[in-house]
């Protein structure tokens, strides 16, 4: 590994790997080939983009931290890496061609926003590869009924079949993070459902309560859908979501 004097800001929710036999196996899980096209969210010191670039030749980063850019470009040739200065969270991740594998540390104070925001490209990657904090991980691949399951584990599992794939201690970082983290892996569906985000905001700000008076339809409409209307909202799978979207758009 490279060694840094970048300190990590705090406002940018930077942790940089450093151990690397947890980079090596995450360079594993993700198996880059030749004429991938791989893109990283949040490269921060190039613990990952060094051995992805070996793997495949080129690689395009999404960078915030203007420092971090400027010496990754100084780093790597323009003809192995190609750095977009910019925020994830805004990002149009549609210029890239479809296919696409992205992966990346995500910064953990926005993971659970990125990931609404890259649920939205589901169509256009082949697979997602990401460290996160566990708690979120778990999130991501609750069952229906758990305490861990809610919008976000709908909304994603709407699009993606997703797999935790391991644990990562906090000393495998600097600075060491106060939660424990986790690699996850996201492969899109052949078949999306289409679920309304408004519905899955109203259903889980009441996830106590009995769908009658969390998500109330006219009477008699949760019996035509099969659904039992004194289950709660975290009672309910993905189809289920989708099978109410689709009642509430044909009304």
């Amino acid at each position: 590994m490279r060694s840094s004097s970048h300190r990590p800001r705090k406002r940018f929710g930077q942790h940089f790997l450093h151990d690397p036999r947890v980079r090596a196996r995450i360079v594993e899980a993700i198996a880059p080939q030749p004429g991938d096209v791989l893109v990283e969210i949040g490269p921060g010191e190039g613990a990952l983009s060094a051995p992805l670039i070996e793997r495949v030749g080129k690689l395009e980063a999404i960078e915030l931290d203007r420092d971090l850019a400027a010496a990754l470009a100084a780093r790597f040739p323009p003809y192995q890496l190609t750095v977009h200065c910019a925020d994830a969270l805004e990002y149009d991740f549609g210029r890239f061609p479809a296919g696409m594998r992205l992966v990346g540390n995500l910064p953990y104070n926005i993971s659970t926003p990125l990931l609404f925001h890259l649920a939205a490209y589901a169509d256009r990657v082949r697979d997602m590869h990401f460290m996160l904090q566990l708690e979120v991980v778990e999130r991501m691949v609750a069952a229906s009924g758990t305490a861990e399951y809610g919008r976000l584990s709908v909304a994603l599992q709407a699009r993606f079949a997703m797999q935790k794939l391991f644990t990562v201690s906090k000393g495998a970082f600097r600075p060491p993070p106060k939660v424990e983290s986790a690699v996850v892996r996201l492969r899109p569906l052949e078949a999306m459902l289409a679920i309304d985000e408004e519905l899955l905001r109203r259903a889980f700000s009441a996830r106590r309560k009995q769908l009658r008076n969390a998500l109330p339809l006219a009477p008699g409409d949760y019996e035509r859908l099969g659904i039992d209307a004194r289950l709660r909202p975290e009672d309910l799978s993905p189809a289920d979501y989708a099978r109410i979207s689709a009642f509430r758009r044909s009304r």
